[in-house]
């Protein structure tokens, strides 16, 4: 009998089939595990709100309202204007070069005439301020150029307060801007 070497070849190559079938086990019949559970925390608490900065004993000594001075030449005199960038002012210093006179005007609306005290490293003044109204409602008090209260505010230990019932305490750095004013109108 003959056998061809294709006869042999296909009978070589269907045993070797049917010894690698015999090799692979048969499919696993039971489920397959549960992972088990992984074990979250709670999310973490919310940061507590940082509590306020206590108020300082001293007025001199409370942290600057945000923001900077700037100066300006006006019509009749100069103005150095107290405000964060692309704000209206918070104060103004104005300075009425011919009636010799220098208006504090702070940001805020009342019915009426309101205190306005003025505090410095050696002196503190209540004025009474005048209601402006209109679009941007300003508290306004004019002084005479050479009143002592300017000198205390220009030579002050660093900065000076503004306090107007109903609004924050302005405490504003004496820089050279508010001098300058001052000056403008002696």
């Amino acid at each position: 009998m003959k056998v061809s070497h294709n006869a042999i070849a296909r009978a070589l190559l269907l045993s070797s089939a049917m010894f690698a079938a015999g090799c692979v086990p048969a499919p696993d019949s039971t489920p397959a595990p549960t992972p088990a559970p992984v074990k979250t925390s709670p999310p973490p608490a919310p940061a507590p709100s940082p509590m306020p900065a206590p108020a300082p004993e001293n007025w001199i000594d409370a942290a600057r309202t945000p923001g900077d001075w700037t100066y300006r030449s006006a019509t009749g005199g100069s103005v150095a204007l107290y405000g964060e960038a692309q704000t209206d002012a918070r104060f103004s210093i104005r300075c009425d070069s011919s009636a010799r006179s220098i208006t504090f005007s702070r940001a805020g609306n009342a019915a009426s005439t309101v205190p306005m005290r003025i505090l410095t490293e050696t002196a503190q003044r209540t004025l009474n301020a005048q209601p402006t109204g209109g679009e941007l409602p300003y508290l306004t008090v004019t002084v005479p150029a050479r009143d002592p209260l300017l000198d205390a505010m220009a030579l002050t230990k660093g900065r000076f307060a503004v306090e107007v019932a109903g609004t924050p305490t302005l405490y504003l750095p004496a820089w050279a801007e508010v001098t300058r004013v001052i000056e403008d109108c002696r």
